[in-house]
């Protein structure tokens, strides 16, 4: 007899996993809450830090201001929750790891965690890459194309959504080499598919940067550039991990 025929047998296999689940969960929320803990009376700091790339190309005595009541508080926290998100994310996926591995087969372990690795540190490597090089990049091509007798005052939430964006934007992006490995792996393309689209490829690439980035023909290209780069990235680790370009 299956478990399907039996309930309670159904009933009694489930709970351990779910009670599995829910210790992951609050580990994983744990985790955030000590990091936001540790962040919390640097907030003001942290985001001092945040907002250098563009005071640096404010004139003299130019500063942020803060249009909201409560923007001055808020707005500080509200980086710190997500810097503890960003911070504490190889722990949250170790905690998903831990779940979902037994259930796992050891080949697909294997590639699994170095697929796990490579995510977490390519989404870091976009995000240092949008704030010491975008950013200082953007905020430099829009202070020379203000026209005269326009001050810049950008409000200290309005810079601090637009960073986050931009983050999040070239965090994902530069997730491109897993996604095709990804992909690679399921079947879906394979490596010879994926260089005979490069043209493709490269058009769909300029098309999205010029979405997600600001109207900067430099942001663009500094998007653009990079994903066309870790494109042919992911052909050659998908090539490496599925040598067999035949189509399915």
């Amino acid at each position: 007899m299956s478990m399907l025929d039996d309930p309670e047998s159904l009933v009694g296999g489930l709970i351990p996993h779910l009670l599995e689940l829910r210790m992951r969960i609050l580990r994983a929320l744990i985790g955030i809450g000590v990091l936001l803990a540790v962040a919390l009376p640097f907030a003001n700091q942290l985001y001092g830090w945040l907002a250098q790339p563009l005071l640096k190309t404010l004139p003299a005595g130019g500063q942020l201001i803060a249009t909201g009541v409560a923007s001055p508080f808020v707005t500080p926290v509200k980086l710190s929750l997500v810097l503890a998100v960003m911070a504490a994310m190889p722990w949250v996926l170790y905690q998903a790891w831990a779940f979902v591995a037994p259930g796992l087969y050891q080949r697909e372990r294997k590639i699994a965690i170095p697929l796990l690795v490579s995510a977490v540190l390519l989404f870091y490597i976009g995000c240092a890459f949008a704030y010491f090089g975008v950013l200082p990049a953007t905020f430099k091509f829009l202070a020379h194309t203000t026209p005269p007798g326009v001050a810049r005052m950008t409000d200290i939430n309005a810079y601090l959504d637009f960073v986050l964006v931009i983050f999040f934007a070239f965090g994902l992006s530069f997730e491109l080499p897993v996604a095709l490995v990804i992909a690679v792996l399921m079947g879906v393309v394979t490596p010879k598919q994926l260089r005979e689209w490069r043209g493709y490829a490269v058009v769909a690439i300029f098309i999205v940067a010029a979405i997600i980035t600001p109207p900067d023909i430099v942001s663009q290209l500094m998007l653009a550039i990079p994903m066309c780069l870790l494109y042919e990235a992911g052909i050659l680790a998908a090539g490496l991990l599925k040598p067999n370009t035949a189509p399915a």
